[in-house]
């Protein structure tokens, strides 16, 4: 395993009877990382992030994890920790309780600890409530708790942000910061293109059970091509006829995701051509208020790589 590596996996296939979940997925992941993975319902998300978390084994291929290749599944390896399919708590114990329950099992029950995970998820206030009143993000971030009372070297979260409000969001996502700031590798599934592109170093991009795509955020975001781009003016006339006759850019009447407003115009074009458009506009002395991909490159190159592929079982 080469220096630094927290996960090495080389042609890792995973088949369920006649299903193949995963086939032939390398994937490399260094310390201090935070790792996403994308794709669309089924594509093996689930089933990549069960295999990290020691919950099944590969059917062929090589998985290591933490410098030991993974071998029959029932147990978490030492120095992971994380959840899939949502962490398993105890609905009748308090959020205290619960993890108090996760300590003993491993033998390292510390109050103190226990106080200072909740407070750093932002549930010291609701640490003797019970889990049964508790919403989809409360239970998220506690499963969150949970992972941390084990100071793991691999995190692997299954949509840590589902059912977490803007302040939830922010409380969750300022702990992974500092986890991966302080050296701990993160894998984490994500249906949400913003959240990826604030947390991730690099996702890999799955398409039944295949890698379409793995690398930096960023390299993916450039690979998205032409792009609409929603831009609000004070004279949205005049930016629709400049717009017509700059090199490089078409009008478009309407997204569908974002309806054309009074003062918007919706331009197609590469990032080059929309700043010539910009620049032309300036020169008119057209105020320029607003100028914004109408859906985020990320999220275009991921659609293009997976072709609109259909919802399906996971």
């Amino acid at each position: 395993m080469e220096t630094g590596a927290v996960v090495r996996a080389r042609q890792v296939s995973k088949t369920f009877g006649e299903v193949v979940a995963l086939d032939a997925v390398d994937l490399d992941l260094p310390a201090g990382q935070v790792h996403g993975l994308i794709g669309p319902n089924g594509a093996g998300k689930t089933t990549l992030l069960g295999l990290l978390l020691g919950l099944a084994r590969v059917t062929s291929g090589s998985l290591e994890v933490l410098g030991t290749e993974m071998g029959m599944a029932g147990a978490t390896p030492a120095g992971v920790a994380g959840f899939v399919d949502g962490p398993g708590l105890y609905p009748s114990l308090t959020a205290r309780q619960n993890l108090a329950a996760l300590a003993g099992l491993r033998g390292r029950r510390d109050d103190t600890r226990i106080g200072a995970a909740l407070d750093e998820v932002g549930l010291r206030d609701m640490a003797d409530d019970r889990l049964r009143g508790f919403s989809l993000g409360m239970r998220q971030r506690l499963g969150l708790a949970a992972a941390l009372l084990t100071e793991p070297r691999l995190l692997v979260l299954d949509e840590p942000s589902n059912g977490l409000d803007p302040s939830g969001t922010r409380q969750v996502h300022r702990v992974l910061t500092r986890l991966a700031d302080s050296g701990v590798a993160i894998v984490m599934s994500s249906h949400r293109m913003d959240e990826l592109a604030a947390l991730c170093d690099e996702v890999t991009i799955l398409h039944t059970g295949r890698v379409v795509f793995s690398g930096p955020v960023g390299k993916l975001a450039a690979e998205s091509g032409d792009l609409d781009y929603r831009i609000v003016t004070s004279r949205p006339s005049d930016a629709a006829r400049i717009a017509a006759d700059t090199s490089g850019s078409r009008l478009v009447n309407d997204t569908g995701r974002h309806p054309a407003t009074p003062d918007a115009v919706v331009v197609h074009g590469a990032v080059a051509a929309i700043d010539d458009l910009i620049a032309d506009l300036v020169r008119s002395g057209i105020a320029v208020r607003e100028l914004g991909p109408v859906v985020p490159p990320l999220e275009a190159a991921f659609l293009a790589l997976t072709d609109g592929a259909e919802d399906g079982g996971r």
